[in-house]
């Protein structure tokens, strides 16, 4: 529902926090499922469960480097095995042995695996204690032909590639991650070096490539445009993105063309403005060709919490992740505000959200000290409060 509240003698409709999160998950359809190589898979969510191709190992192996042998010693050797080559032609007869590889099949009639150290060999004989069974890897021991190895839903990380080619796949069937696209704007905006007076550096760009992985999406594009409707008219008519993030623009100063420029282009605006401290002047709205558009503003900390209310949930969504819902007490003074939902930086302790301060617009100090941000509705009066994980480290 929406909020009024009063800007500098305009009456203004914002979209609640609440019902702004759900528009922009309700905006979002999950994108479809796409076998791709292996080497594309990565980050991915498995859309059907791993299942072994093959067994593992695929024949009986052994699990030493040593003597393969039959029934009880001395034994005669009769041949050699090694990883990769040939299996021994035949089967081993009783007092017979032959040489073998770790990894190597193990001949028929093999009852153990003698390793070097543990052989007395002379001459074309060996002798030891070979315990029956031992060091020899069954068939399918690790992995059995068919099973499932790892459900739908899974996370593709490098181990689980170095898994699916293991049992036999060259391509996984996964939900892609959503491509963004990144428009960042603003003549005073700098990228590298210390910035001159009336400059800034790029704060936003720096964090949203984590903050979108972190989500199951991947930054496409990043691309830096001037002030005007030109450039941004052209960016946003040329990318083919799932979601364009656009910093900067999104408020409605005379540098601030988004919301001029969706007009042109025939965009939806789905939310024009969410009763949010930090982050009230966001906006989502939707192309014609489809892909959404995210006009985070260009305060640091209130595009931080813009995108964790609108870009975060869309990405979620498309990308098929499972949302989790965390609640806390406010161990600290907090003060609401009477119409706004407040995002308020917080550590998580034994006693409940502790508050970290710092956390005006322009400043990610208070959000870089904090693990989530803490959500404070309007006249909030003292209960639990959900918490945002920000997106960790590493």
């Amino acid at each position: 529902m929406p909020v009024t509240v009063l800007r500098h003698d305009l009456v203004v409709e914002s979209t609640t926090w609440v019902t702004a999160r759900a528009l922009a998950k309700g905006a979002a359809t999950p994108l479809e499922p796409a076998s791709v190589p292996l080497a594309d898979a990565l980050g991915g969510r498995l859309a059907a469960p791993l299942t072994a191709l093959v067994a593992v190992p695929g024949v009986d192996v052994s699990a030493m480097d040593g003597y393969a042998v039959a029934g009880a010693g001395p034994w005669r050797v009769v041949g050699r095995v090694l990883a990769g080559g040939a299996c021994y032609g035949g089967e081993l007869r009783p007092g017979e042995a032959v040489e073998i590889a770790t990894g190597a099949p193990t001949p028929a009639g093999a009852s153990a695996v003698l390793p070097y150290e543990l052989a007395a060999v002379d001459g074309a004989r060996v002798n030891g204690a070979a315990e029956i069974g031992r060091h020899i890897r069954r068939r399918g021991e690790d992995i059995a032909e068919g099973a499932v190895v790892l459900g739908a839903g899974a996370v593709v990380t490098p181990v689980a590639l170095g898994l699916a080619a293991a049992l036999g796949h060259d391509e996984l069937l996964v939900r892609p991650r959503p491509r963004v696209a990144v428009l960042i704007t603003g003549d005073e905006v700098v990228h590298a070096g210390l910035p001159a007076p009336g400059r800034v550096r790029d704060a936003i760009g720096p964090f949203l490539p984590g903050l979108v992985a972190w989500a199951g999406g991947r930054v496409a594009s990043t691309d830096r445009l001037s002030d005007g409707p030109e450039a941004l008219r052209a960016a946003l008519a040329a990318d083919g993105a799932d979601v364009v993030a656009v910093c900067g623009a999104s408020s409605k100063g005379p540098a601030d063309h988004l919301r001029a420029v969706l007009g042109d282009l025939g965009a939806d605006v789905i939310v024009d403005g969410v009763a949010v401290r930090p982050g009230h002047p966001q906006l989502l709205a939707r192309l014609p060709g489809g892909a959404l558009v995210v006009g985070l503003p260009g305060n640091p900390f209130a595009a931080l919490g813009a995108a964790l209310t609108l870009l975060a949930p869309i990405l979620r969504e498309l990308a098929g992740i499972p949302v989790r819902t965390e609640t806390s007490a406010l161990a600290g003074a907090v003060r609401a505000h009477p119409r706004d939902t407040r995002l308020v930086p917080v550590r998580r302790s034994g006693r409940g959200a502790v508050p970290v301060g710092h956390d005006r617009p322009g400043s990610l100090w208070g959000a870089a000290l904090a693990d989530a941000l803490a959500v404070v509705p309007p006249g909030w009066a003292g209960e639990q409060v959900e918490l945002i994980e920000l997106p960790p480290g590493g």
